[in-house]
């Protein structure tokens, strides 16, 4: 299919280059903002241990080796920026520059040395570029979220919704800062990590408290986790999945399963953290304090599970950066459309023709509304699952035409689909790949991958409605402006509306005549197909 306009031209997109200069790493972030979808999508990603939290324990001073480290990471960042052709580099320095006596002369080093303007974000700031990072990659509604940030030296927590932040809190207690005030052996005896608790808990009692007041009666909020020390212990849990998942975002995590890593962890020694292949050398040195500082939170709100994110701060500075240059509007809109962005921002990439994946989308849905109870008996979960696939069911084209759904299989399994869950983008993966040619075997890897049975059935039922909407798309410009779809038993009879008068639809009414084989026998359901006439327009005055 040929691509549409804006799929072909990179120069519709502005480079924007985010830095964030945290206590234990500064982290580079280069994202591709899509002007018309008001989306971005990160082309590089880049982090150095620069150890910047490790001041000099008299003075409490950046020490001029952790000084060196951080300059020497910023100008390699600056230059790949620069490569990259953005046109703004974004940086910020958090808890350990704006804590630090001599913080605000390494940020002035940094502008007379390298150029570089940084903003020494506040903790409230920290907190609300957090929510802001978050929003962009999880879809919310109005449900209530409680975001959990845990740094190197400060931990922040956030109660918001897509509307907006309704709390914003910081605590000056992290991982590295923990790290080098209270652990003093390893692995710590029973009596010391019981006082570290203790004294996590009451520093993060004030912060726990202001969320609690302003969380509505009986409001179940779903706790958000990001940062190293999330990800990593999420990382920890995932090896012990039966099918571990390929991507950590949306990945849940429950509260008994936090209780035991973090036991785990606690007992062991820190070379034996560090033979652990998911726990990188800095890490192993952190985890466990900044693992009880996530062990705490949840204990303290009560929380069940968590849900990781691995969006934060970086990818925050670019919504700030593209909320204020009016690209972003309506913060609402933008957080209840990420499903819809990510879907649209990743068919372009591919080169999907968007003008026909509308019109095949437009009629899936138009099945899936009216086939409930026939092909398919989802509650509405899966609407959003079907669009999405009828959307991307032709990007596996981009590779060869030649088996193309099994290219869009693995496409779409291994794309960045943002606000959708793991489970719901193997989902997706496997409502496209069996769209057309055979239906789902035992041996398939997409069928494999798919976990329940219960989520096979919905899959094996979209797919066949999306199979339906497909055949219709036999033409680069629209033939069929509308479905008669009647439901009479086991039969399903579809009508077919020409788009213009006087249109053959024989070619149409062939293809969907090919669906009644697969259909009766993934089914049971009798296809009858009838093309009716286009419908003239009135003339003028008549």
């Amino acid at each position: 299919m040929p691509a549409s306009p804006a799929a072909l031209d990179p120069s519709s997109l502005r480079q924007v280059a985010a830095i964030d200069i945290g206590t234990n790493s500064i982290h580079l972030l280069i994202a591709a903002i899509d002007p018309e979808l008001r989306s971005f999508r990160v082309v590089q990603a880049e982090k150095s241990n620069t150890r910047l939290g490790e001041r000099d324990p008299e003075t409490g001073e950046l020490t001029s080796a952790a000084i060196e480290r951080s300059l020497l990471a910023l100008g390699r960042y600056r230059d790949l920026a620069h490569s990259h052709g953005a046109e703004q580099i974004l940086t910020a320095a958090t808890s350990a520059v704006r804590e630090a006596p001599n913080g605000r002369a390494f940020v002035q080093l940094v502008q007379e040395r390298l150029g570089l303007e940084v903003d020494l974000v506040s903790g409230p700031e920290e907190a609300r570029l957090i929510y802001l990072g978050v929003l962009s990659g999880m879809a919310f509604g109005d449900q209530a979220h409680l975001i959990l940030d845990i740094g190197g030296g400060s931990t922040e927590l956030i109660l918001a919704d897509g509307r907006d932040a309704r709390e914003l809190t910081s605590t000056r207690v992290g991982a590295v800062r923990l790290q080098r005030d209270f652990v003093d052996q390893d692995p710590l005896p029973p009596a010391r990590l019981a006082f570290l608790r203790a004294f996590i808990q009451g520093s993060l009692e004030p912060a726990v408290d202001k969320v609690r007041r302003a969380l509505k009666p009986g409001e179940v909020p779903v706790m958000v986790a990001t940062s190293g020390t999330a990800i990593t212990l999420a990382a920890l849990a995932a090896t012990q999945e039966a099918r571990p998942p390929q991507r950590l975002q949306g990945f849940r995590v429950s509260r008994e399963r936090i209780d035991q890593i973090v036991d785990q962890l606690a007992a062991m020694t820190l070379e034996e953290r560090r033979a652990i292949p998911a726990i990188n050398e800095r890490r192993a040195e952190i985890i466990v304090p900044g693992a009880l500082v996530l062990q705490q939170a949840m204990a303290m709100l009560k929380v069940r599970e968590l849900v990781i994110s691995d969006r934060a701060l970086r990818e925050g500075l670019i919504v700030d950066w593209m909320l204020r240059h009016g690209l972003i509007v309506d913060r609402f809109s933008f957080q209840s459309n990420v499903r819809q962005r990510t879907v649209e921002d990743l068919a372009r990439r591919f080169r999907v023709d968007l003008a026909r994946a509308r019109r095949v989308a437009a009629h899936a849905l138009d099945l899936y509304d009216h086939c409930q109870g026939l092909l398919h008996h989802d509650r509405g979960e899966g609407r959003q699952l079907l669009w999405a696939a009828a959307m991307l069911h032709t990007c596996g084209q981009h590779i060869n035409i030649s088996a193309y759904h099994k290219h869009s299989w693995y496409l779409i399994r291994h794309g960045d689909l943002l606000g959708y869950s793991e489970t719901e983008q193997v989902m997706v993966a496997a409502i496209a790949r069996y769209h057309r040619r055979s239906l789902p075997k035992k041996r398939h890897e997409a069928w494999l991958q798919v976990p329940t049975g219960e989520q096979r059935q919905t899959v094996n039922a979209l797919a066949l409605l999306l199979r339906l909407a497909a055949s219709l798309d036999r033409r680069p410009t629209p033939a069929v402006q509308a479905m008669k779809i009647a439901i009479k038993g086991g039969q399903l009879k579809i009508g077919l509306q020409a788009a213009t008068p006087g249109l053959d639809l024989s070619l149409e009414r062939w293809s969907l005549e090919a669906c009644a084989e697969p259909l009766a026998e993934a089914s049971g359901v009798k296809l009858v197909v009838a093309a009716e006439p286009a419908r003239t327009k009135l003339k003028a005055g008549a």
